[in-house]
């Protein structure tokens, strides 16, 4: 790609789920289940599954060192998802994680699938999840709310109707 400069570009992790992606998938989360929002962030991503109606647990933990809820509800960091799934596959706990498409592709992820009887199933949005990024917990002046890559729900252990899921 011209005029893509890999030296400049700076890597974040902090990106904020907004309300709407959880309102988006409400239906597909068990509501009998203690949901484990396993990656803290600003917080905010907790407090939205709660006010859905959700049983959560949202603490500022070390995901690799706990082990809780029933099941994980959460947004990643992107960086970390090779580590999250091997953490996950320990864990063979039922989630659902916000992920960019791409990860799909990944070995990793492949591993991951075959080693679990291919029981990822995914459910893909209507359009894009524009994200909330945050620089050291502040909002960037910069920042537009227009997310460039596209996200899949990625589920496991959910048992969704099908394996593809389209929302409306």
């Amino acid at each position: 790609m011209a005029g893509f400069h890999t030296k400049s570009f700076i890597k974040h992790d902090d990106y904020m789920t907004p309300k709407s992606a959880w309102e988006n998938i409400i239906e597909y989360i068990p509501k009998d289940k203690v949901l484990w929002e396993a990656f803290y962030g600003d917080g905010s991503s907790g407090d939205d599954l709660k006010s859905l109606g959700f049983n959560v647990i949202h603490e500022p933990v070390d995901f690799f060192e706990n082990d809780l809820g029933d099941i994980i509800v959460s947004n990643p960091p992107f960086s970390k998802v090779k580590d999250i799934m091997i953490r996950l596959k320990l864990l063979d706990k039922p989630f659902i994680l916000i992920m960019p498409c791409s990860k799909i592709t990944s070995s990793y992820f492949r591993n991951f699938q075959l080693d679990n009887d291919n029981n990822i199933q995914i459910i893909i949005p209507r359009k894009r999840i524009h994200f909330k990024k945050l620089i050291n917990g502040v909002l960037p002046d910069n920042w537009s709310d227009r997310c460039n890559f596209d996200c899949f729900y990625y589920c496991y252990k959910i048992n969704l109707k099908k394996d593809i899921t389209w929302l409306n």
